[in-house]
């Protein structure tokens, strides 16, 4: 029984060696029919290497250099600073020039009229009397009768204080004042003569 196995495993064993055998050459025959397998060439024939971008020592590799200012953040530009002054932050300024008032100059010589007044003697009324001053800086310089008492007797006396007190050596222009001697017999006319003339160096003065 034990022989038996043993032959028959000796036969299976015998068998599957010689389909081996007959299998190989014709294994062997396929292998050798097929081409040698070549290496992968990623440069095609007749092309220089040095001009393959993606070879290391090509163009592209070689010249292609990183910028300096890829990636690189851009500066700021300065901002608008304003200069504060030093100092306790007062400000002083220059002390203005004092303003003058001048009034337009005065003529050298003017003539300032007083006002008139009547020559009366209680309900008397001789006429009306009215002077008029002509004065240079602050000095009277004549003395001029704009209306005077007339007729009958009253020429007379006019002309009486006409004389005494008019022109530019009259008595007014040696006193440069309303204190003149009265005339005598026109006393009405002198008082008169006095108030307008006082009117005009009120006025003038």
């Amino acid at each position: 029984m034990r022989r038996a196995f043993l032959a028959i495993t000796g036969l299976a064993a015998s068998t599957t060696a010689l389909v081996v055998l007959k299998g190989s050459p014709g294994t062997s025959q396929v292998a050798q029919d097929l081409p040698a397998a070549q290496g992968i060439n990623p440069t095609p024939s007749g092309t220089d290497p040095s001009l393959d971008p993606a070879a290391p020592g090509g163009p592209a590799g070689a010249g292609v250099k990183p910028s300096a200012t890829a990636g690189a953040s851009t500066s700021p530009k300065p901002g608008k600073t304003t200069a504060r002054p030093s100092g306790n932050g007062t400000t002083t300024k220059a002390p203005s020039a004092p303003r003058t008032t001048t009034k337009p100059p005065q003529s050298s010589t003017r003539r300032v009229t007083g006002a008139g007044f009547d020559a009366k003697d209680g309900s008397e009324n001789y006429g009306y009397v009215q002077v008029q001053i002509v004065v240079s800086g602050n000095r009277i310089v004549e003395a001029i009768t704009l209306s005077l008492p007339s007729g009958g007797e009253s020429d007379i006396h006019s002309e009486d204080v006409r004389n005494r007190y008019n022109g530019t050596g009259g008595e007014v222009v040696q006193k440069q004042s309303a204190n003149i001697n009265t005339v005598s017999g026109a006393t009405e006319t002198s008082n008169a003569y006095k108030q307008s003339l006082r009117s005009a160096i009120e006025q003038a003065f």
